[in-house]
């Protein structure tokens, strides 16, 4: 099994993950593949359902609370007043419904109102003489959240609507990394919050060292969206980009162990 629980002495770091998107992508499937690993064919809208999973990424240990959240259009007032405070961000579409990468629009645009009154709060803290990363005791609502889309249902490859390069231009436009995910085959749901979790670990350690503007946070990679793999070019981005979040990453992780043979080309991106 590539997930294992923590039993070190250290406590584990506290990390919040709220996943959104349009209804029937998929969301309450990644969330359950990931906790219970389960998958089920039937549709059950979700109102709102928390998790809790403790995991080993990189030789740390981190208690992941995760908030599956409505899609429906009915829903998302509740959603905007209740969700916000999250470190990340999971965006979810449908490969296979075009209007569900379109409704990530909502979503983003909230999200990116919270980041800027993070950014103001930190602001203030700072010219106030405290350490954004910890004042108060609200240091995670001072840093501007990691966001990340992933493209559900990637194993439904007769039925895209929607090819891997657009969602990939979508999340770059706007600042997110990219994967393509299938809940039902288990492609890429452990790589997805091993990614989450290592860019906000990398976003905290930039805070610490008074680092908050977003234009600073993607040029040290931690909104930028990973490259696809191929390319000897794409390959030289990808591994600036792991140099950005640390030389472990990748050593010692039990979470985020890519498949081999056909789903690798579908790794991440």
């Amino acid at each position: 099994m590539p997930f294992s629980t923590d039993s070190s002495a250290q406590p584990p770091v506290p990390i919040s993950i709220t996943i959104c998107g349009d209804g029937g992508c998929g969301k309450s499937s990644i969330t359950l593949r990931l906790v219970r690993s389960q998958w089920t064919s039937e549709y059950d809208p979700t109102i709102e359902d928390s998790y809790s999973i403790t995991r080993r990424i990189d030789g740390a240990s981190y208690h992941l609370s995760l908030t599956d959240t409505a899609g429906q259009e009915e829903y998302r007032g509740m959603w905007a007043s209740s969700n916000l405070g999250a470190d990340a961000f999971l965006l979810v579409y449908d490969i296979t419904a075009a209007d569900s990468l379109d409704a990530l629009g909502y979503f983003n645009d909230l999200i990116d109102m919270e980041a800027e009154t993070r950014l103001d709060n930190a602001s203030r803290a700072q010219k106030a003489g405290l350490s954004p990363s910890g004042a108060g005791g609200e240091g995670n609502r001072m840093i501007p959240p990691v966001k990340i889309v992933a493209g559900n249902k990637c194993d439904l490859q007769e039925s895209r609507h929607v090819p891997a390069s657009q969602g990939l231009d979508w999340a770059r436009k706007r600042g997110c990394g990219f994967m393509e995910t299938s809940a039902r085959l288990e492609v890429n749901i452990e790589e997805t919050f091993a990614l989450i979790v290592r860019r906000v670990v990398e976003a905290r350690r930039l805070a610490e060292m008074g680092v908050l503007n977003t234009a600073e946070m993607d040029r040290r990679g931690v909104t930028k969206p990973l490259t696809p793999l191929g390319s000897e070019k794409d390959n030289d981005n990808e591994k600036r980009d792991m140099g950005a979040r640390g030389p472990r990453a990748g050593q010692n992780d039990q979470m985020g162990k890519g498949k081999s043979g056909f789903w690798k080309s579908l790794r991440c991106w």
